[in-house]
């Protein structure tokens, strides 16, 4: 053979075994392709995520403890079991005036005692207007009345004076007196619960004993529903 035509069919014999190369480089390639490492890494995010998103979701994580219930070192109903026919527990406050009034002051009269939550507000206000009005009616029965609150002297004395008021006003800043006659207590105001004084009434005969206990009280006509019991006893 020639130098030409061993050079002519040399050519193409170069040019096939270059094709095969390329081709089987091109096959490895392609069977490497699948298993790429950056899906590898983005289906361990995902799954990263969709672990956190799990967690979120669980009853420790997403709910809060339920709130404590309200704690006070007062009691938070009242402490006296107080009921008609018992006797009257025993008190000793000081009074409008700087003057001292106790329950043995009033030993063989009947005695009214009026709980109202704060001096000077409007129900208060309207409640010791009625029993001042009725003051005369009731002495001339044999009954004295007496209204309670936790107020201090001086409050007691501005509320006496605006109000002219003539029924004696006592001061229980320890919640004593209010406590003996169930008269503090857990109450409820547009929905929050909290201690203060039920508006409460006791009507007291002159053997010393509870005659007569209104409780939650509604100031109108009450003064004179009080009278009308203490006449009758």
């Amino acid at each position: 053979m020639s130098k030409k035509t061993r050079k002519k069919s040399s050519k193409p014999v170069a040019k096939k075994i270059a094709q095969k190369a390329t081709t089987a480089k091109a096959a490895r390639g392609s069977a490497k392709a699948p298993v790429k490492r950056p899906a590898a890494k983005a289906g361990k995010a995902v799954a990263k995520k969709s672990g956190k998103t799990t967690q979120s979701a669980s009853p420790k994580a997403s709910h809060k403890p339920a709130s404590k219930p309200l704690k006070s070192d007062q009691p938070a109903s009242p402490k006296s079991a107080l009921v008609e026919g018992a006797k009257a527990p025993g008190f000793k406050l000081p009074r409008d005036g700087g003057e001292t009034v106790s329950l043995a002051d009033y030993a063989g009269k009947k005695l009214v005692l009026f709980f109202y939550p704060r001096a000077d507000t409007p129900g208060c206000t309207r409640e010791a207007i009625d029993f001042t009005r009725l003051k005369s009616a009731f002495a001339d029965d044999g009954t004295e009345v007496l209204g309670i609150s936790a107020d201090t002297i001086k409050a007691q004395e501005s509320f006496r004076n605006k109000h002219e008021l003539s029924i004696p006003l006592i001061s229980d800043e320890q919640h004593e007196m209010l406590d003996a006659y169930g008269a503090w207590g857990e109450k409820s105001m547009y929905g929050r619960t909290f201690l203060g004084i039920i508006r409460t009434t006791v009507l007291i005969g002159a053997n010393g004993r509870i005659a007569r206990i209104w409780r939650n009280v509604r100031v109108d006509g009450h003064a004179d529903e009080v009278l009308a019991a203490a006449q009758v006893l």
